[in-house]
């Protein structure tokens, strides 16, 4: 299994940015790394998705346009750039990994197709 270590959370208004970073303890060529959200009372749902194999990327409808998903694979760090963002994306923000990449990145970036996981970071979206 990788450790994860998500980071950049925090309060923002409306309408602001923050960028979200998760350090991953190494690189497989053949993983996915995903960005998962959840918020109190909902299921966790993904966000945005990146593959280890050719760099294609998912986004969820709703951050389409807003978010921005990268890697710097000599960091071992998958950024989430979060801009314009609302009062819906509040929620503990978690990152994960598993492979194979392809597979994963074809079943949209699901929840259930992660076994390692991130301790999460807190967004608020607040005025």
């Amino acid at each position: 299994q990788l450790q994860l270590v998500e980071s950049g959370g925090g309060l923002v208004q409306p309408g602001g940015s923050l960028r979200l970073s998760c350090v991953v303890s190494r690189f497989p060529v053949d993983y996915a790394i995903g960005w998962f959200r959840q918020a109190p009372g909902k299921e966790r749902e993904g966000v945005s998705c990146i593959s280890g194999l050719d760099g294609s990327t998912y986004y969820k409808d709703s951050v389409k346009g807003r978010f921005t998903i990268s890697r710097d694979t000599a960091q071992n760090t998958v950024y989430l750039q979060m801009n314009s963002l609302k009062p819906e994306d509040a929620a503990v923000y978690y990152c994960a990994a598993d492979y194979p990449a392809g597979a994963i990145m074809s079943r949209l970036c699901v929840p259930e197709d992660f076994g390692s996981w991130g301790q999460g970071t807190q967004v608020t979206v607040s005025s």
